[in-house]
């Protein structure tokens, strides 16, 4: 699976349908495509994914500014580090 398959429109990233470690592989992918200090808006589900991703992110050198409950999902604002 790439990005192709997964909405991605003006640096959002919508893997609210994936599981890990799909939703990781293809956040990092849309990671890859945005420069450094440049954002994106990833919406993922709640429990495991936005708890992995979180922490995946941060260990890679990114930022996570904002973080939104919405439902059963979460909008985690990355920013590229």
């Amino acid at each position: 699976m790439t990005t192709e398959n997964v909405p991605v429109s003006d640096n959002i990233l919508d893997i609210s349908q994936e599981v890990c470690p799909m939703s990781f592989i293809l956040t990092k992918q849309a990671i890859g495509c945005i420069n450094t200090g440049e954002s994106l808006e990833v919406v993922c589900g709640s429990g495991d994914p936005v708890r992995n991703i979180s922490i995946q992110l941060k260990e890679e050198g990114h930022t996570i500014s904002n973080v939104k409950r919405e439902g059963d999902t979460f909008r985690l604002t990355v920013t590229k580090g």
